[in-house]
């Protein structure tokens, strides 16, 4: 049985389509993300999966219970940590938990072990005692984590749960994620970080409201149009802007580095250095590298708007 299913799942507000006609499935036991850019319809998504919103047109099945006709079931298969997760600063972290736990209806008897278990995995037992509004970012989310797992949930849903967290702390969020796929939890996460979304088992690529291709990293990359040049100047930011007049493939800027998506590397290698070059703008550096899954993204893109044109 799948974990998530959906059939040309569809939310519409007014003539905007937020999702359109989404496609997919997500096994137990899986990491899913979803990836895309603000606006794309990660949110809407989880909000339909998740039997808050209903959908236009189309089903979904979460847990194997169908998200409309069965909506109080997937709400008690389900944790839900959104954005602006409801912690409490008021009150502790323990206090938080077990506001929770009510809520859930989880018997007091299964408490204790529970809760000791979740701080301990999440590393918060020695914060247990301080209010809410005294945790740092990343500490919150873990804290919500915490909050969304106290009835054991058989799928999470987990909206951009480390957007605006350090590296640090999202690094120890996802270790967090891998522990708990030992006890066979489906999570699914939406996220807009790509670099992040290679640690999942398989991801999906959403915009504008579509699914644009859907599998593991590997899989995914796989669909590049062309190789990437990685370019190399002392003023990055004028050279993609030259290059994105100039070049027949798409250049982006990749921290200090330019991604050229290209066809032919070794002729727009030396189109771009003598472009540069003729510009006054040194190049310290032109190769062929492996493309990264923001690469694959924008390459998708690019088609997308090719076709639609």
């Amino acid at each position: 049985m799948h974990a998530i299913k959906t059939e040309s799942l569809t939310r519409t507000f007014g003539n905007f389509s937020a999702v359109d006609r989404l496609t997919l499935t997500v096994e137990e036991g899986e990491i899913f993300a979803l990836v895309g850019p603000d606006g794309a319809g990660k949110t809407t998504t989880m909000r339909l999966l998740t039997s808050i919103m209903e959908p236009a047109s189309g089903e979904a099945w979460v847990a194997g219970h169908h998200v409309v006709k069965e909506a109080e079931a997937v709400k008690e298969e389900i944790g839900y940590m959104s954005q602006r997760f409801g912690l409490y600063p008021d009150l502790t972290v323990m206090e938080n938990i077990e506001f929770y736990a009510d809520i859930y209806g989880v018997p007091k008897k299964l408490r204790p072990e529970r809760i000791e278990r979740l701080l301990a995995f999440s590393n918060m037992t020695p914060f247990k005692n301080r209010q809410a509004g005294r945790l740092s970012g990343g500490m919150k989310q873990k804290l919500g984590l915490a909050c969304a797992l106290i009835h054991t949930p058989k799928v999470l849903f987990l909206d951009e749960p480390t957007n605006g967290v350090d590296p640090v702390s999202r690094r120890d969020f996802w270790r967090i994620l891998y522990q708990l796929l030992r006890d066979k939890v489906t999570i699914f996460v939406s996220t807009a970080y790509l670099d992040e979304a290679e640690r999942s088992s398989r991801i999906g690529l959403i915009h504008k409201g579509r699914l644009l291709a859907a599998g593991t990293p590997g899989e995914v990359k796989k669909l590049m149009r062309g190789s990437i040049l990685e370019i190399r100047s002392t003023e990055p930011r004028k050279a993609v802007a030259l290059l994105q007049t100039r070049s027949a493939g798409a250049a982006s800027l990749f921290g200090d580095r330019i991604h050229l998506v290209t066809r032919e590397p070794e002729r727009d290698a030396e189109e771009a250095e003598r472009a540069l070059t003729a510009a006054g703008l040194a190049v310290q550096g032109i190769r062929t590298i492996e493309p990264a899954l923001e690469d694959v993204f924008v390459s998708v893109l690019a088609g997308e708007r090719k076709e639609a044109a």
